[in-house]
């Protein structure tokens, strides 16, 4: 068997199998069903309520909610409008429940509506943002801002970039609560609260920040390569939890529900991720409890950020700010709040397991794309950049695969002489590859290099913001999607629709990229002669074919980087067998592959 085949078909071999183990890892689970009008209960050293409608507040050991107040839905509100953002805020709890942006679309279609991110209690998919305060000695839930309290706000404002909000309550016991809201250009909020003791004891009070969700997103991908779910900085230690993962929390008796708690010592935040969005509850610098929680009889994920207690004399007043970052998961964008102070933030991307390689390829291919102006050409030239280094690499393996065809005849000669001597055969082998400096494992090397390389790569395309919904040249519109084009209906000539993803005859529904792939890994197979075993014939024939359906349905950028990566490396293959004095048959390799062979009698 030809060593050049043998590294070729097992680099191929252990592609194909890793790329399959992808499909079937982690099957999605079962949806939970969602109650929207949930109440979590929650208890510990700062007593948290969770926010409900009808129902009150309840907590760990009590029987009955507080009091009752209508749906956050019909509360009033003061509107949030930015060039980037719109909402707003229900005066019930004070509540930032209703966030939509503006720069996205839920698809390409015309009229298509842009991106809800967050929404209020009595909405299909509640998702909010809430913060209050916690009682401590001497105060009960009645005499501290929550969920249900009503929120006064001036007539007529509006939170704007220019202009903050401010809310103010007062319960009526000696406790004023103020809470300014304001947001920047992005997505970025602050939330300033306050309060200031006019009477005559001593109170004991923590500030605190919540994420609710009621139920998981409708929209939840259950990919093994992406992570969705609780994302957490402490201390710069990263912590991903997916949604699938939070009903194993084990019962925290101090939380009153299934939860997972971090006593954070100087810097932090913790938050829901999805696909392409994030909320995240960023306190000051300074020590605070991060948790994680899941309430399972109401199907309520959260999160919180709760600040140590405050202990107000008469007369005194504080105040705490915290930062919500509400918004799309631009790269950019998180960057610069992570140089604005934030720590680790731009680890709130999923960057994988392979982050050495997907931050820097990301990295290079934001800046391919702002000076191209075109993702798809971006990948392009990400793949030659890629080419260009691995090329020391890959051109020692073809100098040696060109010398290991040269001595083909010398090979075929030591067999001869060995006969059935395995070991002898083995001997003058190992002596010939010595004399002529040749390593035959080193054809293989490359393609192991490029494994690690496309995973990369392909978490790139799939998880990041910026190849959604981007062009690159006619029918491709969206390189994070597969080609819609399909040969079933030859490429829009018909007028059929081919079938729909999901389908079990979706995998016949080619699109001219996947082809266009299949034909440069066939061609760059021609280079060399068909092996003369039958076996690794048949293997090698296949190959192409079955990587085409495989790769159908991949990201089509996924598929533009590798037969752009196919190209250049048949180029450079052919060239350099060139150069050793090895002249590549490729058209009569083409030819030969079409010619019937002999039936052996």
């Amino acid at each position: 068997m030809d060593d050049q085949n043998k590294n070729l078909i097992l680099a191929t071999a252990l592609s194909f199998i890793v790329i399959l183990v992808w499909f079937v890892l982690f099957p999605p689970p079962e949806p939970t069903p969602t109650d929207p009008n949930a109440v979590v209960s929650a208890e510990g050293q700062a007593v948290l309520p969770t926010a409900s409608t009808d129902q009150g507040v309840a907590t760990a050991g009590s029987n009955a909610g507080a009091a009752d107040v209508e749906p956050a839905t019909e509360a009033e509100r003061v509107s949030i409008e930015t060039e980037r953002l719109k909402g707003s805020i229900s005066l019930l709890g004070g509540r930032i429940d209703q966030l939509a942006l503006k720069d996205y679309r839920e698809s390409l279609e015309e009229g298509s509506p842009i991106v809800d991110l967050l929404s209020p209690t009595g909405s299909n998919s509640p998702y909010y943002a809430l913060y209050g305060w916690a009682p401590g000695a001497g105060l009960s839930f009645e005499q501290v801002p929550g969920p249900n309290t009503i929120w006064n706000a001036p007539a007529g404002s509006a939170l704007t970039i220019d202009t903050p909000v401010t809310l103010s309550w007062d319960n009526g016991a000696g406790l004023r609560f103020s809470r300014e809201i304001s947001v920047d250009k992005d997505f970025m909020f602050s939330v300033t609260q306050s309060v200031e003791n006019t009477g005559d004891g001593t109170v004991s009070l923590a500030p605190y920040g919540i994420l609710a969700r009621h139920g998981e997103p409708k929209d939840l991908k259950n990919f093994f390569i992406l992570h969705e779910g609780v994302v957490a900085m402490s201390d710069g230690e990263l912590t991903e939890t997916d949604y699938s993962d939070m009903p194993d929390f084990d019962i925290n008796p101090n939380e009153g529900a299934r939860a997972d708690v971090t006593q954070v010592a100087n810097e932090g935040w913790v938050g829901f991720t999805d696909h392409f969005w994030m909320t995240t509850l960023i306190p000051a610098p300074g020590p605070f409890k991060s948790t994680a929680k899941y309430d399972e009889r109401r199907d309520i994920y959260q999160t919180e950020a709760v600040l140590p207690t405050q202990k107000l004399a008469p007369g005194a007043s504080t105040a705490v700010t915290t930062q919500l970052f509400a918004g799309a998961k631009e790269w950019d964008t998180i960057r610069a709040y992570e140089k604005a102070g934030v720590e680790g933030f731009i680890d709130s991307i999923d960057w994988g397991w392979f982050f050495f390689l997907t931050k820097p390829i990301f990295a290079v291919l934001h800046y391919l794309n702002a000076f191209i102006g075109n993702m798809g050409w971006a990948i392009i030239g990400l793949t030659f950049l890629i080419k260009l280094v691995l090329f020391p690499l890959a051109y020692k393996s073809n100098v040696s695969m060109a010398k290991m065809k040269a001595l083909q005849p010398q090979m075929e000669k030591i067999k001869e002489n060995a006969g059935d001597d395995k070991q002898k055969l083995q001997q003058d082998m190992m002596a010939m590859y010595k004399k002529e400096k040749v390593n035959p494992a080193s054809g293989c090397l490359p393609i192991l290099v490029q494994i690690p390389i496309f995973f990369s790569l392909y978490k790139v395309i799939f998880v990041t913001l910026e190849l959604r919904h981007a062009p690159w040249l006619g029918w491709i519109t969206d390189l994070s999607a597969p080609d819609p084009s399909s040969i079933l209906n030859l490429f829009g000539l018909l007028s059929f629709s081919p079938p729909e993803a999901g389908s079990i005859f979706a995998i016949f529904s080619l699109g001219i990229l996947p082809i266009i792939l299949g034909i440069s890994m066939w061609m760059q197979q021609k280079l060399n002669p068909a092996p003369t075993d039958p076996t690794q014939a048949m293997i090698f024939a296949w190959m192409p074919w079955v990587f085409m359906f495989m790769l159908g349905s991949f990201a089509s950028g996924l598929v533009v980087y590798w037969i752009a990566n196919n190209t250049i490396t048949f180029t450079q293959q052919y060239l350099i067998m060139r150069s050793q004095g090895v002249k590549p048959d490729v058209f009569g390799n083409i030819k030969a592959s079409f010619k019937r062979k002999p039936k052996e009698e």
